[in-house]
């Protein structure tokens, strides 16, 4: 065991070149599925949440794409779109989209209520409900989904090297050419990448979430709610005037 885990890295020592230029590939087919599963999964969420409607309607997508492998998405692709990159970026966004779409519905849909009817009654429309109020608060949960979709899209586009995808399943996937030690030495380059990305997202996560709700988090839970509205419309951009409206309005809901 020892042998072959040293033997690996000799492969990676000597085959640098090639395992980047796969890992270049891979990220590139796991950044574009991505992108696509949050322009699909992440605005009908967040219109769902934001409704407060149709919850059938996102778990029920968010199911059907948990239940389909991937593997199979793929067989079901090949004979449509043929062996390539493109099948194998329509199972990734399968596989990404009900995360993102779930935890974008929970997220502004269990955004504070007395937080919202405040907004409300300050004379925000729903729109600027939304942009100002509800999503500023849901953006670290929104992010947590897109953080899991990552994670799971790195790991799994190792499938591309079965369909002509290419990236670091290119490697692992054929031991005719690259032997165990090189399947070994794309597995352990692949753990590291899984990590890089979840920490990665992890600080995106940290990043997108307004520094007064970080704050408040960690304080005293006493007075959460109107320390939380002010702290939100604050980052959205409402004016001193109408925040202390919105935290005068929260106090008599």
């Amino acid at each position: 065991m020892s042998n072959s885990f040293v033997e690996a890295f000799s492969f990676i020592e000597h085959h640098g070149d090639l395992l980047l230029d796969q890992v270049k590939v891979h990220l590139e087919i796991s950044a574009e599925s991505v992108a696509i599963a949050i322009l699909l999964g992440g605005p009908l969420g967040v219109l769902l949440g934001h409704l407060h409607r149709f919850s059938f309607l996102a778990i029920n997508i968010s199911n059907v794409g948990r239940a389909l492998p991937s593997l199979a998405v793929l067989a079901i692709g090949l004979p449509y779109v043929g062996v390539g990159k493109l099948d194998v970026i329509i199972a990734l966004v399968v596989l990404a989209v009900p995360p993102i779409l779930t935890n974008a519905y929970v997220a502004v849909d269990q955004v504070d209520p007395d937080t919202v009817d405040a907004a409300k009654g300050i004379g925000l429309r729903p729109l600027q409900v939304l942009t100002k109020v509800e999503l500023p608060q849901a953006l670290p949960l929104i992010f947590a989904g897109i953080r899991t979709s990552a994670v799971f899209v790195v790991a799994t586009a190792t499938l591309g090297g079965i369909f002509g995808g290419g990236g670091l399943g290119a490697v692992i996937n054929n031991r005719e050419s690259y032997g165990l030690d090189g399947i070994i030495a794309a597995c352990y380059v692949l753990i590291v990448l899984t990590f890089a990305v979840q920490l990665l997202f992890v600080g995106l996560e940290r990043a997108v979430t307004p520094a007064g709700m970080r704050a408040t988090r960690s304080s005293t839970r006493s007075g959460f709610t109107r320390r939380r509205a002010t702290v939100v419309l604050t980052e959205g951009g409402v004016t001193q005037e109408e925040q202390s409206d919105l935290v005068d309005q929260g106090s008599r809901t």
